[in-house]
């Protein structure tokens, strides 16, 4: 990057004017990274302070069989093959029921596009969890599982948002986003739902009062300008609504071997995963294009728990939650992050970073502020324990 663009973007940054196409696109060109994390942080920190949000979550994938085939799955499974699966609620509503005692205060549900599930399945499974878990926010289906809804019972989408949230839901997951781009989605994408229908569907979401995450899927076969048009779409969609809570970047993971049943199901995988340094870029240059959100995800269990710490540097501010299980990824790799951390976990991951710990509800609100790191912690060495 020459001098003088490097200048202007700095610029627009510390003034807090409105950064380009083109802005975006050298910024991801740029090989400073540590001015490109200086720039992110100053946006980051004007915005939050030293904050860094997570709750106390689970998340439950109820099933795995899917209609769609898309390139970058491993999760998704025909009817009848060996590893597929749809619990019964009853069996859904045990497991939430599990995570009581540790304080739970979100479910996030997340399911493959079941071809033979009827649709009263999905408001009688939020109807049954809330009943048994009324303090607990329910975070539930992407915007394309509700243009899977449409279809399967000739219901609109606003419709089917109303029964929903009359049931218990609180707000969609951001999943389904992929790349939007259409030249990247054609190649990687195996259903309907595209970004005309997963903005109007979260455009919907946020004109009956839920504020929603959105999500890009990043480091496989797009490239950056693909990710500066995503992040673009959506801060234009903010402009019009203000109903995004969050933006969260998610890491592709590569299989790094077969499934067990050997069929290859994520067509994607053989190629390197985005590297530590690519992942840093990635939230720096969406936290400086996405003025207009508040909040800046990494979802550690995409990213690795050090590149996690790092990111708070780069432009994110929160950690997600407490997981439990993520079934989606954990079936693409052998990548070692575990499936939970615990309030207590994360409060050290957090601290450890040098930030002070937020716990939060699905809506950002605070639930309770923890003490930041202990001063002078890193002022003299410290002893390992075995």
């Amino acid at each position: 990057m020459d001098s003088g663009l490097k200048q202007e973007i700095e610029d627009k940054v510390l003034a807090g004017s409105r950064l380009s196409f083109e802005d975006g696109v050298a910024l991801y060109a740029t090989d400073e990274v540590a001015w490109l994390g200086e720039l992110a942080h100053e946006v980051r920190t004007r915005k939050n302070g030293d904050k860094v949000f997570f709750n106390v979550n689970r998340h439950l994938n109820m099933t795995n069989v899917c209609s769609a085939s898309c390139a970058y799955c491993s999760f998704q499974r025909k009817p009848g093959e060996k590893d597929a699966y749809t619990m019964r609620i009853e069996e859904a509503v045990r497991l939430a029921k599990d995570m009581e005692p540790d304080g739970i205060t979100e479910l996030h549900i997340v399911n493959g596009l079941h071809p033979t599930l009827p649709w009263r399945y999905y408001p009688k499974s939020i109807s049954e969890l809330k009943a048994v878990l009324p303090g607990v926010s329910i975070k539930a289906f992407t915007a394309t599982e509700i243009h899977w809804f449409e279809k399967i019972s000739g219901l609109g989408a606003d419709e089917i948002l109303d029964e929903l949230i009359a049931a218990g839901l609180e707000s969609l997951t951001g999943g389904g986003a992929e790349i939007f781009d259409w030249e990247i989605r054609s190649q990687i994408v195996d259903h309907a739902t595209h970004w005309e229908d997963w903005s109007r569907i979260h455009r919907l979401a946020h004109s009956k009062g839920l504020r929603t995450p959105a999500t890009m899927l990043y480091g496989h076969i797009e490239e950056p300008r693909h990710r500066v048009d995503h992040v673009l779409r959506l801060r234009e969609l903010q402009d019009e609504t203000n109903g995004f809570a969050v933006f969260i970047p998610l890491r592709f993971q590569h299989d790094f071997h077969d499934s067990q049943d050997g069929k290859v199901r994520n067509r994607l995988m053989g190629q390197p995963m985005a590297t530590g340094v690519e992942a840093l870029k990635t939230f720096a240059v969406s936290r400086l294009l996405l003025d207009n959100f508040d909040h800046v995800k990494c979802f550690w269990v995409m990213h690795g728990l050090s590149t996690a710490q790092l990111a708070l540097n780069y432009g994110a501010d929160d950690l997600d939650g407490s997981v439990v299980e993520y079934k989606i990824t954990h079936d693409a790799d052998n990548y070692g992050t575990p499936n939970k951390m615990t309030r207590e976990d994360l409060l050290e991951l957090i601290r450890d970073a040098g930030f002070t710990p937020m716990e939060r509800n699905t809506r950002y609100e605070v639930i309770k502020e923890y003490p930041g790191p202990e001063s002078g912690r890193r002022e003299e060495p410290q002893l390992m324990t075995f």
